[in-house]
């Protein structure tokens, strides 16, 4: 057996009836991979297209993993497209063919994207998970997905509601990176309601404080 994974970035008639082919089987038994009902060739065809017009843009690609010459899984990262979270990417539409599961797929795409990602120069990648895909969850946490929230009972199929789990992992950074977190000062930085400025305090370009509030007595801001 021969597992491969690939990075195609134009489409013909064999690839987009491959794509159609496992995305259609996965959602007929149920998968979350975002379709309530196994979708048709009108709908994934375009689809593919859209999602390698990214790939020759840099701003994405799709990995298709192959098991002796046929496309059993697949899944695709996507750049952030706001102007500050273009070093952050998403993981989506990680999902094996019902008859190839048990052979690792899921590992070799999420792994995979994460290299390609990385390469790209993606600091930060997400990803989002229905709340009882705990075998999915488990794979991503295997490969260092941490999560850090929850949106209680907002999937919804038909009468059934599921959290949405949103996980991360770092990728690195490149030298001079300056992690301010959410330490006081820096470009955008307010004040905390109610404080008084240190005096000869001066607001970041973009400091909006709310109305009525001062920062507190002896507040400094960190350097920009």
């Amino acid at each position: 057996m021969k597992i491969d994974l690939t990075w195609p970035e134009t489409a013909d008639e064999p690839l987009l009836a491959a794509v159609h082919r496992v995305l259609h089987a996965v959602v007929e038994l149920g998968g979350a991979v975002g379709y309530l009902a196994p979708p048709t060739r009108d709908e994934t065809d375009p689809w593919v297209e859209a999602t390698l017009a990214m790939a020759r843009t840099g701003e994405g690609r799709l990995a298709l993993a192959t098991v002796d010459g046929t496309v059993q899984a697949m899944g695709l990262w996507r750049r952030g497209q706001e102007a500050v979270f273009r070093h952050s990417g998403e993981i989506g539409k990680v999902m094996a063919h019902p008859q190839a599961r048990g052979l690792g797929l899921g590992r070799v795409v999420v792994s995979g994207l994460a290299d390609d990602a990385r390469a790209a120069g993606i600091e930060t990648l997400t990803l989002r998970a229905r709340g009882n895909n705990h075998g999915a969850i488990a794979l991503y946490q295997s490969l260092g997905f941490r999560e850090w929230g929850r949106l209680p009972n907002v999937v919804e199929v038909g009468e059934w509601r599921f959290d949405e789990v949103n996980m991360y992992l770092e990728l690195g950074r490149p030298p001079g990176t300056i992690l301010h977190g959410s330490s006081p000062g820096g470009p955008g930085s307010s004040p905390q309601p109610g404080l008084s400025p240190q005096p000869g305090f001066s607001p970041q370009p973009g400091f909006s404080p709310q109305p009525g509030s001062s920062p507190r007595p002896g507040f400094s801001p960190q350097p920009g």
